[in-house]
């Protein structure tokens, strides 16, 4: 699933939130001190700036970083240890690939052969996909600078037991967690660990429930704070992820090409200045996570077949400030850009009707987030 860069790997980055300055030798004393590796600056100044968000790491013993030696593209380190895999109670439903970690059934993706739901179905959809809104609804509103990314774990676990649902996350392909994190530079995957949100973050928050053998699939990202919702470059490639998958959607109908989607999505991000990450897309989702069709969201794509009222499936753009490319950290899941600029992405589950489409994982007006005005000083191409 991973793309292979042909582009040689950047030199160690600046720890600096704002900074996108290849690091120095200067390294932070304190970290150095506790036996914390690889926290570099690119010079004194640029230090001094940080140094009230960079404390924030020196906050409890313990913590490391997994990967001291790996070339990272941009500022963001996992913070571990990981907390404990979370208990799922045995009378909760559970995938086939609870206790295992490997799905028995893989369906080949970019396939014609796609399930059409019945009403019943359709009915099973919209229950699970409204239960999901209502998870990260829950998860979001917990958004605040100081918080750790396993801390929304623990609530977006919380939020689906309580809803007689299986986090489809967990364990899946031994994924080990009940919600995908994914800040700033990392692309999707993100896995949550100690890390503190920082006020000049963004992030994106991904959940998949089960509920009585039907999955359901979206994410948002959200601004940390205010902090975030003033940078320009951040507003640029949210609020562009945003539009992306709004004005994709408006084409889901029956007989349209479901290749017609990367066209529109890439369309508007090179409007924007900005480019779709190729190597992930959207997928069918019913009893599986997923299965056909596979739903390309760039120019040119051999994403096969059509919509046909009845199939479910994702839309879920992932835009970039920058190159496209992307690498994987050793953790085998956590996918940032290859030049470690940030990243956007929005996604949701939908059903195709008779006259048109139905977002099964739409916001309601009590949703947290929402769109932040473009800076007017945004230079774009029409």
């Amino acid at each position: 699933m991973t793309d292979n860069p042909s582009e040689p790997s950047p030199k160690r980055r600046c720890l600096g939130a704002d900074c996108a300055n290849d690091a120095g030798t200067l390294q932070c004393p304190t970290c150095v001190k506790i036996g914390m590796k690889d926290s570099y600056f690119c010079s004194q100044n640029c230090f001094k700036r940080n140094w009230k968000e960079h404390k924030t790491l020196h906050a409890a013993t313990g913590f490391y970083n997994p990967f001291p030696t790996y070339s990272f593209t941009g500022p963001l380190r996992p913070v571990y240890p990981l907390s404990a895999r979370r208990i799922v109670p045995e009378s909760i439903m559970r995938p086939d690939y609870a206790e295992t970690g490997i799905p028995k059934r893989r369906p080949v993706l970019n396939s014609t052969k796609v399930n059409i739901l019945d009403a019943k179905g359709q009915d099973a959809m919209r229950k699970v996909c409204r239960l999901a809104r209502e998870v990260l609804d829950i998860v979001a509103a917990e958004l605040r600078p100081g918080i750790t990314t396993d801390y929304l774990d623990e609530v977006c676990h919380q939020a689906c037991i309580e809803r007689n649902s299986y986090p489809s996350p967990l364990n899946y392909n031994c994924f080990p967690k009940s919600i995908c994190t994914s800040p700033n530079e990392v692309i999707c995957h993100g896995i949550p660990d100690q890390r503190i949100l920082l006020d000049s973050d963004i992030v994106n928050l991904d959940v998949t429930l089960y509920h009585e053998g039907y999955h359901a699939d979206l994410n948002e990202t959200y601004y940390v704070s205010d902090r975030a919702k003033a940078d320009p470059d951040s507003i640029r490639v949210v609020e562009t992820a945003r539009e992306c998958l709004s004005e994709a959607i408006k084409h889901v109908k029956p007989s349209v090409p479901i290749r017609k989607f990367g066209s529109v999505i890439e369309k508007h991000a090179k409007s924007r200045n900005c480019n779709v990450v190729k190597t992930w897309g959207g997928h069918g989702i019913n009893t599986l996570f997923h299965c056909p069709p596979y739903v390309s969201h760039y120019s040119n794509n051999k994403s096969v077949g059509v919509c046909k009222p009845g199939m479910t499936f994702t839309i879920e753009p992932i835009i970039a400030l920058g190159k496209y490319r992307d690498v994987t950290w050793p953790d085998n899941w956590t996918n940032t850009t290859i030049d470690g600029k940030r990243t956007a992405q929005f996604e949701h589950t939908v059903l195709v009707t008779e006259t048109g489409v139905e977002v099964l994982t739409a916001a309601n007006e009590n949703s947290p987030g929402g769109p932040v005005p473009m800076p007017r000083t945004e230079n774009v191409t029409s």
